[in-house]
């Protein structure tokens, strides 16, 4: 075998990519080399991939200071010493349980706690690392001895380049990155989304195994696929490939019943067997035909959800007897970071606690953070409109729930908080952004998003509109280059919170002294009159011409919630 084969038991490879051949890989521009990469072109070369490895994390731009072979070779034996190393406690940031071995051989395995724990020595603050085990063991595949691969992690460890997220290292970045999975799986996957809302009492709970599908249970073969990319295009791949994952268990399993009464524990296994129902490539495939996936949105989502866990105090996993993953910034007991409703603490006339769950599965990541706090009843505070923004003001964002005498249960996530309608003077004009959305309960529970969130080309200004001005004066957002789909700002975040242009924020909302409206574009969808008793639903392009309830309505209760902050000490 060649000079990358020392930690390989090749007895368990692939025979496909076991060849010696010295082909080499020249190439200078980055969408040439994206294109390889995404197409395999050294998937089935083992020494190829090894060159192409060592080329592409030689360039990761790094610290000043980064540990290097000489350093391994200079530490090793001090920290490991006469230890078997087989059975080498691994530092407290890795799970221990999830430690593949990639079909190395006995000394491949060993080697992998070896440099771990050299790692732990190397760069004291890394907290929260659980996808290192993968990392080094697919790396030492491709590494002509142990100092090499300690390099190689070394420098994606050391990435400095705040352009290029690589691994995350701490609890809070693990966490928020759990979080922006959730939102996307939210807003890319909602088919698979109602499956698992349906399967699983917390969801959020089921998106936060997202790193272990991919670094643990995915087949080697498929895991370095993965990698390939990974080093070329960045973290984004990683959600791709998870949402792909879902995507494709949802296809497979949609109608038949669980294999086991733990949804986690079902897709674990489906990963595992992942080659019985795709093939690398078409996962790859998969993940890619994802449509109006930006960078950009990442980095707003999990700026968002890093904000908001730090704002909770939720910045390191907790040592604790309690029920993982608990997080604290003291010994103080906190409760579980992945909220689900309490059903001790919740009462409301019109859902019922699994309604409200299915709800707070919907929402931005962030809030499900906190718990559902009445703001405003019409059964306690009557029918006045005034009234209704008096006690809805100041709270953002905020959920509308009505029952209509024909029993019919309908509402919004406003993502906005009422005293914007203020910001138009007396004229009606539309406020929000793009993670609003209008859902119906009963008969039977369906969520719809607004058509431009999932068509941003349908959206236009309001010159453009101009033939179709109305009562209420619209205004949609536009980008100022709407073919250029890479750069577009997603709607999906409130563009004050990151300075952003007013033009990259989705109307969705508008109220006045006469009425509320939801909905807004071609039409609204909810409209509620001023008495707060009758109301009327429009079948409309907006939400695919679904009504939410009967066309005119009566009410016969509404509410309105906060989000209530219940992490903090």
């Amino acid at each position: 075998m060649d000079e990358y084969s020392r930690f390989v038991d090749w007895d368990k490879m692939d025979a496909t990519i076991q060849t010696q051949d010295s082909k080499e890989l020249i190439c200078t521009d980055f969408q040439e080399f994206k294109q390889l990469a995404r197409q395999g072109c050294w998937a089935k070369n083992h020494s190829l991939r090894a060159k192409v490895y060592l080329k592409l994390i030689g360039n990761i731009p790094c610290r000043t200071v980064t540990p290097d072979a000489n350093v391994y070779r200079d530490i090793v034996v001090k920290i490991i010493g006469k230890r078997n190393t087989g059975t080498l406690p691994l530092p407290e940031f890795v799970d221990n349980n999830l430690v593949p071995n990639y079909c190395l051989n006995a000394e491949g395995i060993g080697a992998v706690r070896k440099i771990i724990c050299c790692i732990a020595n190397q760069f004291p603050d890394i907290s929260f690392c659980p996808a290192l085990p993968s990392v080094v063991a697919l790396l030492l595949h491709y590494s002509r001895d142990e100092a090499e691969c300690f390099e190689m992690v070394c420098r994606i460890l050391a990435c400095n380049d705040p352009s290029k997220r690589l691994i995350d290292q701490t609890f809070l970045a693990f966490e928020s990155s759990c979080m922006t999975f959730g939102d996307l799986v939210n807003k890319y996957c909602q088919a698979a989304h109602k499956l698992m809302v349906a399967v699983s009492e917390d969801v959020l709970e089921v998106y936060s195994d997202w790193q272990r599908w991919l670094f643990g249970e995915l087949p080697l073969v498929y895991v370095a696929r993965v990698f390939d990319v990974f080093l070329v295009e960045g973290y984004k791949v990683l959600y791709r490939i998870a949402l792909a994952l879902l995507k494709v268990f949802h296809k497979v399993r949609a109608g038949q019943p669980m294999e086991s009464d733990n949804v986690q524990q079902d897709i674990r296994a489906f990963v595992r067997d992942i080659a019985k129902s795709v093939s690398p490539e078409k996962l790859l495939e998969k993940a890619f035909a994802i449509r109006l996936f930006s960078r950009k949105e990442i980095q707003l989502l999990h700026m968002a959800n890093e904000k908001a866990l730090q704002q909770k105090g939720i910045t390191v996993k907790q040592k604790s007897r309690c029920t993982p993953p608990v997080c604290s910034v003291s010994s103080s007991k906190r409760q579980n970071v992945h909220l689900a409703v309490h059903a001790e603490n919740f009462k409301s006339e019109i859902v019922s606690v699994k309604e409200m769950r299915d709800i707070w599965s919907w929402i931005p990541e962030r809030f499900a953070l906190c718990q559902p706090l009445l703001l405003f009843t019409t059964l306690e505070h009557g029918c006045s409109l005034n009234r209704f923004y008096s006690h809805s003001e100041g709270h953002e964002p905020t959920l509308l729930v009505i029952k209509t005498t024909a029993k019919e249960v309908c509402g919004a996530y406003l993502s906005t908080d009422w005293s914007e309608r203020r910001r138009g003077g007396n004229k009606l004009s539309f406020f929000g952004t793009g993670e609003c959305f209008v859902f119906r309960l009963q008969p039977e529970v369906e969520r719809y998003e607004w058509v431009i969130i999932k068509h941003p080309e349908l959206a236009m200004t309001t010159s453009e509109r101009g033939a179709k001005s109305t009562q209420v004066s619209t205004v949609l957002s536009s980008s100022s280059n709407p073919s250029d789909s890479s750069d577009r700002l997603s709607p999906f975040l409130a563009a004050r919170h990151f300075n952003l242009p007013s033009k990259t924020a989705s109307m969705f909302m508008a109220g006045s002294n006469e009425c509320i409206i939801i909905g807004g574009g071609d039409g609204q969808a909810l409209y509620l009159d001023a008495d707060l008793n009758h109301g009327r639903s429009s079948h409309c392009n907006t939400f695919n011409n679904q009504p939410l309830c009967s066309e005119n309505f009566q009410i016969s209760a509404m509410e309105v919630w906060g989000f209530k902050d219940t992490m903090n000490v």
